[in-house]
């Protein structure tokens, strides 16, 4: 068995499970704020096994479904614009905006957008169409941001004028002290995203012990990890006292990447942004500095976002926050499925009530 397929052992997996069982006291509401935590933990038939006191809350961790109502709106204004070319990953295709609309269909209709791998690739689209302005629909978390502002510095390098982002960048950590004070939300542990940490490190999340007296595990996505992390939450419920733990090593550093975190910074500045489902939180998005501005699609396309009303019935808002399971939403597997979302949980795989569909979980 080489070192991966170890954290996947089904008999190692059994020990824990029993060790989890043996060892728990009482009730633990645990929230994952990383989509592919979300996937994993379905995938890889966990949910099912963990004792009945463990709830499992899926939390802001899907970019797509964080993505607001009112970006979305911008999107598709700017699809409707002459010489604009819009770059996106394909995920964000589907994403509803108002009245239902959707990329998909605006590209239908022939607006121009090219679905790319790479922020590079929108780089080449700019190089390919001099006379015409690319614009790439800047969303996620710190995992993307940094190469995104890699490709903002090499288009400045080589005078890309016509290449410009759209940067709706969101920031992990704010989002949890949000669910942590909210008193309905109420998680006792946050599983802590991997690939997001990979960038972040470990400093960013103390708060959330020092200040909630809540435990943070950093963890990859095999069912050892995810086991490991739950039995760490629990002995630190057991003794009261709650820190973050890098049980990741063999992925994340305990600082972090410091390279991307400089190269993510010299080109953008904090600044509050809008969540879906959860509203304005301060210091959570990522706005151009000035020397990268000629870059920055708001300025130079002169987009305003407006306010765009909650779609009628969707619960994506609550799901998020950890208030209400997917399958509880009355839109469930009825008028909103994978292949007609009518919120943004139900786009990406990554999303909370896709995954709850997939693997038909009720509860």
């Amino acid at each position: 068995m080489n070192v991966s397929d170890s954290f996947k052992d089904p008999e190692l997996c059994k020990k824990l499970l029993e060790q989890l069982h043996n060892e728990l006291d009482g009730p633990l509401r645990f929230m994952e704020v990383c989509g592919t935590h979300t996937v994993a933990i379905f995938q890889s038939g966990l949910r099912p096994l963990l004792p009945k006191e463990i709830v499992h809350l899926s939390g802001p961790g899907c970019p797509v479904c964080v993505t607001h109502e009112s970006e979305v709106a911008a999107f598709l204004d700017l699809a409707g614009k002459d010489g604009v070319i819009l770059a996106t990953f394909g995920d964000l295709m589907r994403v509803p905006g108002p009245k239902g609309r959707n990329l998909k269909l605006a590209k239908a209709e022939g607006a121009r957008i090219e679905i790319v791998y790479s922020p590079l690739d929108a780089l080449k689209l700019a190089q390919d169409n001099p006379n015409d302005t690319v614009v790439f629909l800047g969303v996620g978390f710190e995992t993307t941001a940094p190469t995104i502002a890699a490709s903002i510095q090499m288009a400045k390098q080589q005078n890309l004028t016509n290449f410009k982002v759209l940067s709706f960048h969101k920031l992990v950590p704010p989002a949890l002290k949000v669910l942590l004070e909210d008193p309905e939300c109420a998680v006792d542990a946050f599983l802590l995203p991997g690939h997001v940490s990979t960038i972040l490190g470990m400093e960013p999340y103390h708060f959330v012990a020092e200040n909630y007296n809540t435990p943070g595990v950093i963890t990859g996505f095999d069912p050892v990890d995810i086991l490991e992390s739950l039995l760490i939450m629990v002995e630190q419920r057991k003794t009261g006292k709650a820190s973050i733990v890098n049980q990741y090593k063999r992925a994340v550093a305990d600082s972090g990447n410091a390279r991307a975190r400089e190269i993510m910074f010299s080109v953008f500045d904090i600044a509050e942004a809008q969540w879906r489902g959860v509203g304005t939180i301060p210091e959570s998005g990522l706005v151009f500095k000035d020397e990268y501005e000629e870059f920055d699609a708001l300025k130079a396309l002169d987009i305003t976002l407006t306010e765009v009303p909650q779609t009628p019935g969707c619960k994506c808002g609550e799901v998020l926050k950890g208030k209400m399971q997917p399958s509880d939403c009355p839109l469930f597997a009825k008028a909103c499925t994978p292949a007609k979302p009518v919120g943004p949980c139900m786009v990406s795989t990554e999303g909370s009530c896709a995954a709850y569909f997939k693997y038909q979980v009720t509860a």
